[in-house]
């Protein structure tokens, strides 16, 4: 998860995104220094943004920031300070990592599918897979559980043709990489990646 700080370009704000949303049904609720966004049809949470931030804390980085445990824990601090009680019980861990297929198999109700069984480096995910070059002994891109995906889709555990899958094992297309193959296909890493190890987007 990212936050982002450019007070050169939009003043002495924290921009806190948490998903997105539609600008026509934006609502704002202003608690002191705190702007909560949400979507004013659902409720649903699209983020916050902090103002006068340097008042709370210094930050060194600028631009594109990943959230770490210590900067959570500030940002929870300022909206006490803030009177807004939102409990910002966030999982940071990351949700696009590096995989390795260990067993491919066909799935038993659809021909087109793979069941796979990925080591993720903590753990072991069985996850459904349509990519016609999908193969055991890959390094290969996989979106938890969790992930949010450049499209604004949210991977969920699913049953796919009454097949259990946890993530997704993704192609460079749906990761956003600039000059994506057009043809099917997940994206295969090279070797020398370190199983579990976070892909950055």
């Amino acid at each position: 998860m990212f936050v982002f700080y450019n007070p050169k370009g939009i003043g002495d704000v924290l921009v806190f995104p948490h998903k997105d949303g539609d600008r026509n049904f934006i609502k704002e609720e202003h608690h002191g220094d705190v702007v909560k966004i949400t979507d004013q049809r659902d409720g649903s949470l699209l983020g916050y943004n902090i103002f006068n931030l340097s008042n709370y804390m210094n930050l060194a980085e600028h631009g594109k920031i990943r959230l770490t445990e210590a900067m959570l824990e500030d940002i929870k601090a300022i909206f006490e300070k803030n009177d807004l009680g939102d409990k910002l019980d966030l999982d940071l861990s990351p949700k696009f990592v590096v995989g390795y297929v260990e067993e491919k198999g066909p799935h038993e109700n659809a021909d087109k599918l793979s069941v796979c069984q990925v080591d993720v480096g903590d753990e072991k995910l069985q996850i459904v897979c349509g990519a016609p070059n999908v193969d055991s002994g890959q390094n290969v891109v996989v979106a938890k559980v969790g992930a949010v995906m450049p499209s604004g889709m949210k991977i969920k555990p699913a049953k796919l043709r009454g097949v259990d899958s946890r993530g997704m094992i993704c192609s460079a297309k749906e990761l956003g990489i600039p000059d994506a193959p057009k043809e099917k296909g997940i994206l295969v890493l090279e070797e020398d990646y370190e199983i579990g190890q976070e892909f950055d987007l």
